[in-house]
This record gives C-alpha cells, sequence and structure tokens, in this order.
C-alpha cells in the first residue's frame, strides 16, 4: 500500500510516498480503507529537526494521527461496528501511520452523515485535543474562555465545543478570520500588542481559562488568566519556564522530556460528543485544504506557514 513517510530531518520536500507492507487491526482495533486523513501539525516540528535533541526519531517515520474510512478488518474483542461501516478516528500516539491507503484505529466512531469524508479524515484529532484540554481546564456553562489561534484546525474546534459547554469564547485570529470566527460563535480580536488589552474590554468580569493553540504569547495569556494554572497551551514548548502545562499524548519516551510534563490521559470519549453534536447541526470541521497523497510536501509545506483556516487533509 502506499504511506506517507520521511526518512531525514528537513523540509518539506522530504515528505514522500512509499510503497510498505499493509498493517493489520491487532485486539481491539480495527482498520479501516482511509478515505480521508489528517495533517499533524505537531509532525512539522518533528520532520524539520527542531525536536532532534529532545524527541528520537526512528526513521522511517510514517505520518499522521487521524483518520476516517471504511472498516475492512475487525480485531479481536471488538463489538459494536463490523465490515463495511464509515467510521473516523484516531491510530495510537505510537503506531501514527494515518496518512495511508489503509490504517489501523485504536479509538473510533460512526462517520457523522453531516460531514463530507475530508471533514471526517481531519477530526479525530482535533476533538481529541480540544476534549482534552477543555477537561482538563474544567470549561464549563456559564464560564469564559479565550481560545489563542482560534482559526486553526484545533482552534475552530475548541471555539464549537466550547460554546457547546455552554461558555463564552474569545478567540484571537487575524482580522480577515473574524467574521469566520463569529460563525463559529466565538467573539474575535487580533493577536499581538495590547492582547491584554483586548481581551478586557471584552471581558470586563475576566476570563476563567486560556487554551493556546498557537504559542509565543504566554506571558500575556497568564496575565489574562490570572493564574498560570488557568492556562494550557498545546503549542509552546516554554511551557513549563512559565508554570503552564503543556498537554500532549504522545509516548513519554518521544515528547516528554522536550515539554517538562507526561502525557495527559486521551480524550477519546470526544469521539462520541462530536457525534451528537454534528447531528444536531453544532460541529462542522473547517478543511483549509485538501491534498492527493502523491502530494503530501504541498500538504506540509502549507501546514507549516501556519496561515491555514482550519484542518489540512490528505484524501486517497
Amino acid at each position: 500500500m502506499r504511506a506517507i513517510q520521511f526518512t531525514e530531518y528537513g523540509p518539506p520536500g522530504v515528505v514522500h510516498v512509499a510503497e510498505v507492507e499493509a498493517p493489520h487491526a491487532g485486539p481491539s482495533e480495527i482498520r479501516i480503507a482511509v478515505r480521508a486523513s489528517g495533517v499533524s501539525p505537531g509532525e512539522m516540528y518533528i520532520r524539520s529537526g527542531t525536536l532532534r535533541d529532545v524527541v528520537p526519531t526512528t526513521f522511517p517515520y510514517r505520518t499522521g494521527f487521524d483518520a476516517a474510512g471504511v472498516v475492512d478488518e475487525v480485531g479481536g474483542g471488538v463489538t459494536g461496528v463490523g465490515i463495511g461501516d464509515e467510521v473516523f478516528g484516531m491510530t495510537t500516539m505510537a503506531a501514527r501511520g494515518a496518512n495511508a491507503d489503509y490504517a489501523v484505529l485504536a479509538a473510533w466512531a460512526p462517520k457523522p452523515a453531516a460531514w463530507s469524508w475530508e471533514e471526517a479524515g481531519g477530526a479525530a484529532g482535533s476533538v481529541e485535543t480540544s476534549t482534552r484540554v477543555l477537561d482538563r481546564l474544567a470549561v464549563g456553562a456559564g464560564h469564559t474562555v479565550l481560545v489563542q489561534g482560534a482559526a486553526g484546525g484545533v482552534g475552530t474546534i475548541a471555539v464549537q465545543l466550547a460554546v457547546a459547554r455552554g461558555a463564552t469564547v474569545i478567540g484571537t485570529a487575524s482580522e480577515h478570520n473574524h467574521d469566520f470566527l463569529r460563525s463559529l460563535g466565538a467573539e474575535p480580536t487580533t493577536y499581538g500588542t495590547g492582547l491584554v488589552e483586548r481581551v478586557r474590554a471584552l471581558a470586563p468580569a475576566g476570563v476563567d481559562a486560556v487554551f493556546d493553540c498557537a504559542g509565543g504569547a504566554l506571558p500575556d495569556l497568564i496575565a489574562i488568566a490570572g493564574d498560570p494554572a488557568r492556562v494550557v497551551t498545546i503549542a509552546d514548548f516554554t511551557a513549563a519556564a512559565h508554570g503552564v502545562h503543556m498537554s500532549h499524548g504522545a509516548p513519554a519516551d518521544e515528547t516528554g522530556a522536550a515539554v517538562g510534563a507526561p502525557a495527559d490521559p486521551l480524550a477519546s470519549h470526544g469521539l462520541a460528543i462530536a457525534v451528537t453534536l454534528a447531528g444536531e447541526g453544532r460541529l462542522r470541521v473547517p478543511v483549509a485544504a485538501a491534498f492527493p497523497l502523491a502530494e503530501a510536501a504541498a500538504a506540509h509545506e502549507l501546514s507549516e506557514s501556519r496561515h491555514a483556516r482550519g484542518r489540512i487533509v490528505l484524501v486517497s
């Protein structure tokens, strides 16, 4: 089968299609014929070599954590899903390999009828990450939440899930994305100099929690929240130095040393919540662009630009 991988550190051009042996579903797993899969922003740091001193990497490195497709193999002990079912879900963090013709999923849910394959292929990772962080921050009804980097792949989902919990959401993004954020239920503002004052004007009673999806602004985010314990980042590797928790779900031997924190438990229960919200028309998955597998390098280039609105996906 075809799979996306890289065999050396470097720019997006090192990413390529390789012919590899197809995986098979083990106990408590399923295999899908992939229709679409997400491009993981975190893998940009690994591919570029930015984390080479703290994240051990074994080559070839196969990419992709989330995918959607049709079940074609069911492992031992699996119930409630059968061959031919349409699902979306995630691989294990250690196995990866979702950017391929076939992928083994360790967590999954039925593909919502309202979602295209591209939307479903880019959903699971953002849903799990957003649910994990919102759970840690205990976001609920009546709270005010700031999502830093709200127009990106995770940010767009975090906004909608927080709104669904009954929270008031302020989201930062470039001005050309402000109407888009309003359509998701957030009050938009720009990032950068003056952020603290802008957020205080929008939330004079204060902000209960900050979800940082962008990185690079932790001192301001702490000032907005009033306490580093009320800030969680998924993008800033300086978090520990600021007393902020960096949430990740990667194996400890891969990422723990880099961020100074062990992995958080994966919030796989968020997938079922997403199915319900999608069925109610309350959760959509903005897709910035879809590329064929053969153009995976172009997908990585777009992701690295950090100008994509929503998820970037590969289609099989």
